[in-house]
Parts: structure tokens; C-alpha cells; sequence
């Protein structure tokens, strides 16, 4: 009897160490679903919201991404992008953090993270949240848009240069390529996209204009120094196929 008793305590023990393994490797499974998470991320001419800016170290994250802008954009983050997002469309980016961090994000799209399409991510730690705005169309007209650095908005225009946006091309009532110099001020600039597929006004490092839709145009005056300044429009493969010229300031 004792016999018996003493192979069943065995049989016992023998399938508690069974089992066991598949104990831990059921509560391992569980804790790994807990740190893999979906964080939405909308994307728009030009800026990112995401759902969530901050995750613990260790953590895997699935990015979906949807573009709700009126041209493609991508999103790139610790190392890893997306490929370029059409307007209106989804895509997902899966990334695991591993360290502790701060990290970029941004749009590689030219021009675009300018434009305020970038920002911070924080793997264990807090970051700040900011926003950037453009203008935006309404009725045919634009006002607004983002000024960066190198100028400023300014409020008594010496001088009004009316620009047309075509593809692909601009047309300049001064200080384009064999034109007269635009006088150093402040300078008008009355825009309206002429063509037939969106395009913007960006000086360059001063300031980038909204995106016109087809008919619309906007007015904005910024304040430029001496020198030849850069000008380009935003919108995808515009700059590869012209959209890009030199004003000449005095």
C-alpha cells in the first residue's frame, strides 16, 4: 500500500513539473499582449496627432497611420517609415521600444516636417506637447500659413508682387529670372493657383503658404532682407518637376 502511495506522489509530482512550463509560458504570453498596443495617428497638411505620445520601455507599438491631408505623406520613427500614404488611405508601422528615450517623428516627404509634420515620442519618459497650424482655404480665399525663420509677417507692405501657381511653374510680377529686383522690406504677396492641381507658395525658411486648391487664392506680406531667396511648392514631386525658383531681393 505504501508502495502505491508513494508512485502516485511521484505520478503527482511529475505532472506538476509538466505543467508548470506551460503555466509561465501562459502568464509570459499575457504579460507580452499587455505591452503591445495600437496608437492612431492622423496625418494632414501639415501636422501629426497621435493618440498617444508616451509608452513604458519594452513596449511594442502598432502605428496606423491614415492620411486625412489632400496630398500623400508618410511617418517615420526610430529608424522605420511607412511608404508614402495617398489622401484618404491607412497603412500601419509596427515598432518595438526597447529603450528608454526620447525619439523624433516627423514626414520625410521635402519640405513637410518645415512644415510642422514632425514632433517627440517618449519611450519612458513625458514630452511636451506642441502644434504647429497652416492656413487653411475657405471660400476661395487663404489666409494664414506657417511662418519659420529668416523673416517675419509684417503688417505695411512697401511692395505687392502678385504670383502664379501653374504646373509647373511660377509666374512672378517681379523679381523672378530676368526681372527687376523686388526691393528689401516688407513685401506683399497676392497668390492664386492658376493650374489645375494643388499647389502653394513656400519662400523657403520664411514662410510656407497654405495649399490652394485649383482657383483659390490667399494674400500675406512678411518682411525679406537682401539676397536671393529660395522658393518652392510643398507638394509632392512638384519641386522634380519645376516648382522651384530663385526671388531676387535688393
Amino acid at each position: 500500500m505504501k508502495g502505491v502511495r508513494f508512485a502516485l506522489a511521484l505520478l503527482a509530482l511529475g505532472a506538476a513539473g509538466i505543467a508548470a512550463p506551460f503555466a509561465i509560458s501562459a502568464i509570459g504570453g499575457s504579460s507580452a499582449a499587455a505591452k503591445t498596443i495600437t496608437i492612431k495617428v492622423t496625418a494632414s497638411d501639415f501636422k501629426f496627432v497621435l493618440s498617444k505620445k508616451t509608452v513604458a520601455t519594452g513596449t511594442t507599438v502598432i502605428f496606423k497611420v491614415t492620411n486625412k491631408g489632400k496630398i500623400g505623406h508618410d511617418f517615420k520613427i526610430n529608424g522605420k517609415k511607412t511608404p508614402l500614404i495617398q489622401p484618404g488611405k491607412t497603412a500601419t508601422l509596427k515598432v518595438v521600444f526597447k529603450k528608454k528615450a526620447k525619439l523624433s517623428y516627423l514626414c520625410t516627404v521635402p519640405g513637410h516636417a518645415a512644415l510642422g509634420m514632425k514632433g517627440t515620442f517618449g519611450v519612458g519618459v513625458t514630452v511636451t506637447v506642441t502644434t504647429t497650424t497652416i492656413g487653411t482655404t475657405t471660400g476661395g480665399t487663404t489666409t494664414g500659413g506657417t511662418t519659420t525663420t529668416g523673416g517675419g509677417s509684417c503688417s505695411s507692405p512697401t511692395t505687392t508682387i502678385t504670383v502664379g501657381l501653374r504646373e509647373y511653374a511660377f509666374d512672378l510680377s517681379q523679381g523672378g529670372a530676368g526681372q527687376a529686383a523686388i526691393p528689401a522690406g516688407c513685401i506683399q504677396f497676392n497668390i492664386k493657383n492658376n493650374g489645375a492641381e494643388i499647389h502653394n507658395l513656400d519662400i523657403a525658411g520664411v514662410k510656407a503658404g497654405a495649399l490652394l486648391n485649383p482657383g483659390a487664392s490667399e494674400t500675406w506680406a512678411v518682411q525679406l532682407t537682401a539676397g536671393s531667396k529660395t522658393i518652392q511648392c510643398d507638394v509632392p514631386f512638384h519641386i522634380d518637376r519645376g516648382m522651384q525658383s530663385t526671388l531676387t531681393i535688393s
